[in-house]
């Protein structure tokens, strides 16, 4: 609910009509290429199926791999590391796995070498890297609406922390994080060991999150236990209270910042027996430690060891540690102002995160008895070069009733197809000219500076029965055609965000009262929503055209904070327009444009977060079926 980017893995739906997909992830430990060639090679191919393991991947065998292969060929010892590396990894473990690793990339070139004419040795000098492994891992997914997260989901109440490890009880530390900030390298790096007792690791999370034991995951890796722990509890925004007694052998900081393989599983506290239970049927009992619980809606975060407190923070402020480096980044490269007002919303120990509501049922269809009479208006998908989002668009329609056809900008400029045969067009997002002619502002000139384009539109948009939607890059040329649309006079141009930053992320939106077709009976919902714009802030030639707009009631969605409160404040609106707004629609609402992009959540499956209990359609899909009922 957060957006806390800390996930495992990328998981993709196959399809419109399907819960099945692909996931994808990555593993790389090259800081332990220095210490051991192989031991990396072998980490890299673990972290990344420690990360897979989060989707609903049936077997091991299953996953495929891809290598991207870096070093300093040329030169006696990387070249001997290179090999061991590659036969660690290509001919003993990967077969042992029984995963296959068919494809992969190679820069082999990776040093340099110049003279600076000083010195003894004639100033000669060289730098190369390290041999480096960097692996992807792909896998079919049985149901993508199964994927473990780190975020503890809110209706799991207290739950139990349990560590996985995967190390036979070492704790190494040679190439780690911790070894690197006080300016080490360290002497042993952990390693894949165990390799039957990694494909039982395999086997039982998957049988675990199928028994649904398993409320949270994240595995441990980058930073250690300590760091896997601090991310789960950002994401859930939860307070830990754990306890490393178990796990320590001779110093506390070994058990809480060695990099060993292994996982964090959260755990419903009444399902803790049989939690056990199957990790012990696994052969995993000796590796499984209870290390204390989670409390979702706290903000503390304590690390002890027994009656002694290592660590003792408020959580909002540990996160806020843990971003600080990105906040320095983004206040040189981006607006200081959005970067400020980012790292501050951090501190909001209180902050609900996203949320939906609904003044209608998402699962009533109101278009059932038009598309059950047989008759599928056709409407226009139209795209122009650079657009990218027309496969959503389309099924978006097509789901709710329509025939979605699609429409290239050069077929209408050549005549060769016709508006008049449309009972609609939908304008989709993408970057029209790559955006280097303004913010739509080409894509509409295309139509305006043609006289029989510009006509076929006029026509269009006199139409009473015809209808126009016009969404991110659409929404920016429609608006750069209002001098051709009725009722559209107060509308704003839409230029670079106040971030100046392209923005992909989620968002809040609340849907106003206003005359848009797309949105009757929709009022007062406020559901999260896709964002992908560089330029979307509203800008009005006068100071108050944005309150007139809002006056006439022609401000059709507005952005809204987590609280949903409309908000101009960064991240939650994205872009910085005046009161809010995201979305506007002209008098007769028959015309309507919003910078977000409803068709891409059409389904809840498509949210990257969604209320528990969200059927098949999200509340976006009512917008389209809105457009079918208003043609009967």
């Amino acid at each position: 609910p957060w957006q806390v980017p800390v996930a495992d893995v990328a998981v993709t739906a196959a399809g419109f009509r399907t819960n099945a997909g692909e996931a994808m992830s990555m593993g790389e430990r090259t800081p332990l290429a220095l210490l051991s060639g192989p031991a990396s090679g072998r980490m890299a191919v673990a972290e990344a199926l420690t990360n897979i393991v989060a989707a609903d991947v049936r077997a091991l065998g299953d996953v495929k791999l891809s290598a991207n292969w870096m070093a300093a060929c040329g030169d006696e010892v990387e070249d001997a590391v290179l090999f061991d590396t590659v036969r660690a990894v290509g001919m003993e473990l990967c077969p042992e796995l029984g995963i296959a690793i068919p494809v992969g990339k190679d820069s082999l070139s990776m040093r340099t070498r110049w003279s600076d004419g000083q010195g003894q040795d004639g100033g000669d000098r060289a730098v190369w890297s390290p041999v480096s492994l960097i692996v992807s891992a792909f896998a079919p997914v049985v149901d993508i609406r199964r994927t473990l997260t780190p975020c503890i989901a809110r209706a799991a109440g207290n739950v139990r922390l349990y560590l996985l490890d995967l190390a036979g009880g070492q704790q190494r530390l040679g190439g780690s994080c911790l070894a690197q900030v006080y300016n080490q390298l360290g002497d042993v790096p952990p390693d894949l060991d165990d390799v039957p007792r990694f494909k039982r690791f395999f086997s039982a999370v998957r049988a675990a999150a199928d028994a649904g034991l398993v409320a949270a995951y994240h595995d441990r890796s980058d930073g250690g236990l300590a760091i896997t722990l601090a991310e789960m509890a950002f994401a859930s925004h939860a307070s830990f209270d754990v306890d490393v007694a178990p796990l320590v052998k001779t110093d506390a900081t070994a058990a809480l910042f060695s990099e060993e393989l292994g996982a964090v599983l959260a755990v419903p506290a009444a399902d803790a027996a049989v939690f056990e239970q199957l990790m012990a049927d696994h052969g995993l009992a000796d590796g499984l430690f209870a290390l204390g619980s989670a409390t979702p809606g706290g903000n503390a975060f304590v690390l002890r060891q027994g009656d002694a407190v290592l660590v003792e923070a408020e959580r909002t402020a540990l996160h806020q540690a843990w971003s600080s480096t990105s906040h320095q980044i983004q206040r040189r490269r981006d607006n200081p102002d959005c970067a400020d007002e980012a790292f501050a919303a951090l501190a909001d120990a209180a902050d609900p995160g996203l949320f939906q509501r609904l003044p209608f049922d998402p699962a009533e269809d109101i278009a059932a008895p038009y598309v059950n009479a047989g008759a599928r208006p056709r409407v226009a998908i139209l795209r122009e070069q650079g657009v990218n989002s027309q496969l959503e668009m389309a099924a978006s329609f097509h789901r709710a009733g329509f025939e979605p056809v699609d429409v290239h900008m050069s077929e209408l400029l050549a005549g060769t197809v016709s508006l008049a045969g449309f009972a609609g067009v939908a304008a989709c997002g993408g970057f029209s000219y790559g955006d280097v002619l303004g913010a739509g502002e080409g894509w509409a000139k295309s139509i305006l500076f043609h006289s029989r384009t510009r006509d076929a539109f006029s026509a269009h948009f006199a139409r009473g029965d015809a209808f126009t939607l016009g969404i991110c890059n659409g929404c920016q040329m429609v608006s750069a055609l209002r001098e051709i649309i009725p009722g559209t006079d107060l509308w704003p141009r839409f230029v670079r965000n106040r971030s100046e930053q392209f923005e992909g992320r989620t968002a809040l939106v609340e849907v106003l009262e206003s005359p848009s077709l797309f949105l009757g009976g929709m009022a007062g919902a406020v559901m999260p929503i896709a964002v992908a714009h560089g330029e979307g802030r509203a800008e009005f030639a006068e100071a108050a055209g944005a309150q007139r707009l809002l006056d006439a009631g022609l401000v059709s969605l507005r952005w809204v904070d987590h609280r949903g409160q409309s908000t101009q404040r960064y991240p939650f609106n994205p872009n910085g327009s005046p009161l809010g707004i995201a979305g506007v629609a002209s008098r007769d609402g028959r015309v309507t444009i919003a910078m977000p992009h409803p068709e891409r959540v059409h389904r809840a499956v498509q949210h990257s977060w969604r209320p528990p209990g969200l059927g098949e359609d999200s509340g976006w899909m009512r917008m389209f079926r809105n457009a079918r009922k208003a043609l009967g």
